[in-house]
């Protein structure tokens, strides 16, 4: 039986329902999201689209013009979205929706047309009617908009950018389209949800630049060979993802490893120990508000890297090492008191006494230092101790500790009124 041979077992049973979505965060949870669908093809998305909306806690509704129903069928949306689908101006007003406000409007796809129609206060759907709402309650502070073009290139013309930036000086958020083909297509998923998450996100955070530093740093031992640590960046990510979902304008800054995220982020790979150290300690010049140093430094490299590759079948091979500069102290000089740190630290063997002990010391540049040993790290799942100035607090698993870390920066951000920095960074 091979790996693409039907076995004719079973599924394994669930406990979820047919409508039921798994759930993969509660970022959305209590937001109620307009889902506008235009008659593009890539309408035909949209049911994935509402449910991963809801995988984030959402409730939507959907909205869909005539020329929208060619390209995705009513019931695949109603079955995405648990409700009717709005096709027409009724005496109910959805479009109006006074009696249950949307939070956002999410326009996906958003065809040329919509786009000038909405620039224009052009009402002729139930779709475009909604956005003449949509705009109003923005205006007042009672909503976001969000718009996903979609289009082929040779509609990318002078009349799309003054409509979009008419919009957009508005406040309109357009999300930026993925591009293939020559066309603007629809973006991922969940691009779209965190775009959604972050137009709604009240943060303090909002705006902040922030490095974080995740997985192994390799150094090479010739040209093909290097040594390397099984840290992949995993909690790394989950911090950055963390960060951008509220709104920060955050980098995971990655080393080479043999892990990439799956969550759409800025990202910057770093191949080697040098290229890692260059790029943080530039970012950090940069004036950052914060660094999240989660990543696995390498403490030792070859004093002479060989070029090209040693032989092989040596009966033996000895390498000469020396320590490699402390690349977070090398960021803070760098970046100076404006940039808040974030540090970790790592040990194994050792009590959680000994662990808080080493950790402390780190508190003489950063504000937070995750402490983790060994003995409480076991595959995805990891245990953390939060040491700060003001005592030690115990974290379960690599989501609440992500949370605890931007919960942290969150604070500081609250708490560092915008000039201090701004004098700080001169």
């Amino acid at each position: 039986m091979s790996l693409y041979d039907w076995d004719f077992s079973a599924p394994t049973p669930s406990g979820m329902g047919d409508h039921d979505v798994p759930m993969l965060s509660d970022r959305l949870a209590g937001r109620r999201v307009a889902l506008l669908v235009t008659g593009g093809i890539a309408a035909m998305k949209t049911p994935e689209l509402a449910r991963g909306l809801r995988r984030h806690g959402a409730q939507v509704v959907a909205f869909a013009s005539p020329d929208a129903l060619r390209y995705v069928g009513r019931e695949a949306l109603e079955w995405a979205t648990l409700g009717p689908v709005v096709t027409g101006l009724t005496w109910a007003a959805e479009h109006l929706s006074d009696g249950a406000p949307f939070d956002a409007y999410l326009v996906a796809p958003a065809t040329h047309g919509t786009i000038a129609k909405m620039a224009h206060g052009i009402g002729d759907t139930v779709v475009t009617s909604a956005l003449i709402s949509a705009l109003g309650r923005m205006e007042q502070g009672r909503a976001q908009v969000l718009v996903a073009p979609t289009m082929h290139g040779t509609m990318h013309n002078a009349q799309l950018l003054d409509n979009s930036r008419r919009l957009a000086a508005q406040g309109v958020r357009f999300v930026a389209p993925r591009d293939a083909y020559g066309k603007h297509n629809l973006p991922s998923t969940e691009t779209l949800c965190i775009a959604v998450g972050r137009a709604l996100s009240a943060s303090a955070l909002v705006g902040k630049r922030i490095m974080v530093t995740a997985g192994p740093t390799p150094v090479p031992v010739d040209g093909v060979r290097r040594i390397v640590n099984r840290f992949r960046g995993r909690l790394g990510a989950r911090v950055a993802e963390e960060l951008i979902w509220r709104g920060a304008d955050a980098e995971l800054i990655l080393g080479d490893g043999a892990w990439r995220p799956s969550t759409p982020l800025p990202l910057t790979v770093t191949r080697t120990y040098d290229a890692y150290r260059d790029t943080v300690t530039a970012r950090a010049g940069e004036g950052l508000f914060a660094g999240v140093f989660s990543a696995g430094v390498a403490d030792y490299r070859p004093k002479t890297p060989v070029t090209g590759k040693i032989a092989s079948g040596q009966p033996s091979l000895t390498l000469d090492l020396e320590p490699t500069e402390k690349v977070i102290d090398m960021a803070c000089a760098a970046a100076g008191p404006a940039m808040h740190c974030v540090a970790f630290k790592y040990l194994e063997g050792v009590s959680e006494e000994e662990l808080i002990r080493v950790a402390a010391k780190r508190l003489d540049r950063a504000s937070l230092v995750v402490a983790t040993r060994g003995e409480d790290t076991a595959g995805t799942e990891q245990r953390a101790l939060m040491v700060t100035a003001k005592g030690v607090q115990p974290v379960q698993d690599k989501r609440a500790i992500a949370t605890a870390i931007a919960d942290h920066l969150e604070g500081l951000a609250k708490a560092t009124p915008a000039a201090t920095l701004t004098r700080a960074a001169e």
